[in-house]
């Protein structure tokens, strides 16, 4: 039986002309075993990435102190915003789900974190991830 939300989510998803992301499939399981948080990020921007959103983020950059920024330079989410830069200020609103997406996979895979999300022009987009200490 499907929760309420997983339909609306979906809904959203298909809304978007974006499929319903499903990260474990075709992915190795070898892939899941992770040696240090880089590697995590790197698998995030890359297959994470590609399976909801059909192609790999654009930049990772890194202090090597915990803090990553990941920056995509056409957002799928903000394209149809571009257009015109009334959006700009209300763009962040519609990257809290994405947000959202990345915090549960790093959960997922045992990393507590903060993701916050900022445009600077569309679509493009920068989640910064600041990994909390145990």
């Amino acid at each position: 039986m499907l929760c309420c939300s997983s339909f609306f989510t979906r809904r959203w998803w298909r809304s978007c002309g974006l499929t319903t992301p499903t990260p474990a499939r075709g992915l190795p399981r070898e892939m899941l075993a992770f040696r240090e948080e880089l590697d995590v990020l790197k698998f995030l921007c890359k297959d994470l990435w590609l399976a909801a959103f059909q192609k790999q983020m654009d930049s990772l950059r890194t202090n090597h102190q915990g803090t990553y920024v990941l920056q995509d330079n056409s957002f799928p989410l903000l394209l149809p915003m571009a257009a015109g830069l009334q959006y700009l200020e209300e763009a962040p609103k519609f990257l809290a789900f994405t947000c959202g997406l990345l915090r549960g996979a790093l959960c997922t895979l045992g990393i507590e974190s903060v993701v916050t999300a900022s445009v600077a022009a569309l679509p493009g987009c920068k989640f910064q991830v600041v990994i909390q200490n145990s």
